[in-house]
């Protein structure tokens, strides 16, 4: 994310305000969120993992990240 624009988007329900011109791996990246243990939602629908370089981050967007966590 080295647009020096900023964009308004929702992640989990909390407002952040990042750099534009981003994409999932960028926000992820921006999150310090480990890539290999979520599932991401973009405004109501789940995006494939192999999509995610992909896929903009536009002004407005509301995401969600799930962690998986696991047990036994």
């Amino acid at each position: 994310m080295s647009n020096t624009e900023t964009i308004n988007i929702v992640v989990n329900g909390e407002s952040h305000v990042i750099p534009g011109g981003g994409r999932l791996p960028d926000l992820l990246l921006h999150l310090a969120v480990d890539p290999s243990r979520v599932a991401i939602e973009l405004n109501r629908r789940i995006v494939r993992k192999p999509d995610w370089p992909d896929t903009a981050i536009n002004e407005g967007a509301t995401i969600e990240i799930v962690h998986f966590v696991g047990g036994g």
